[in-house]
C-alpha cells in the first residue's frame, strides 16, 4: 500500500498502518519500516520516471499532469534539494521526487532525504495512535 500511495496510484497507506497498529499483531517498529521502505521505493519509481521517462511527457499514457510537474518544478528550483524533506506531502509530493530525477539529484542525497521524510511521518504517526 504504501509503496503505490508513493507512486501515482492514489492510496492510503496512513489507513493501513493505523489499522494494523490498532489491530496489535505486528511490531511497530516492523510496520514503520514496511511502509517507509514501501513510500521510498515507490518514490524511486517517480525518480527514474523523470530521469529516464521525462522525454515521453506528452504522451497520453505518462501518469503526472503537466501542471504537477511545472508546480513541483518551481517549488523544487526555490527550496532546492531540501524540498524532498517534504515528499511525504500530499500533492506536491510525488512530482518533488519526479522533478528530482529531472533534475538528476544525486541518488544517494535524493534517498537520505526522502527516507527521513517519509519514515519521520510514519513514526509520528505511529506514535499518534500509541499515545492515542
Amino acid at each position: 500500500m504504501s509503496f503505490l500511495e508513493a507512486t501515482i496510484f492514489p492510496a492510503q497507506s496512513e489507513i493501513m498502518l493505523s489499522t494494523l497498529i490498532l489491530l496489535k499483531e505486528h511490531s511497530i517498529i516492523a510496520l514503520i519500516l514496511a511502509a517507509s521502505v514501501g513510500n521510498v521505493l515507490g518514490s524511486l519509481v517517480n525518480y527514474a520516471i523523470g530521469r529516464y521517462l521525462i522525454k515521453y511527457k506528452g504522451k497520453k499514457w505518462f501518469p503526472i499532469k503537466e501542471t504537477s510537474i511545472e508546480k513541483a518544478s518551481k517549488f523544487y528550483q526555490k527550496y532546492g534539494v531540501w524540498s524532498l524533506l517534504l515528499a511525504w506531502m500530499p500533492i506536491i509530493g510525488d512530482p518533488l521526487t519526479l522533478i528530482a530525477g529531472i533534475f538528476r539529484t544525486n541518488i544517494y542525497l535524493f534517498l537520505i532525504l526522502v527516507t527521513i521524510g517519509k519514515a519521520g511521518r510514519y513514526v509520528l504517526l505511529a506514535a499518534a495512535i500509541v499515545n492515542y
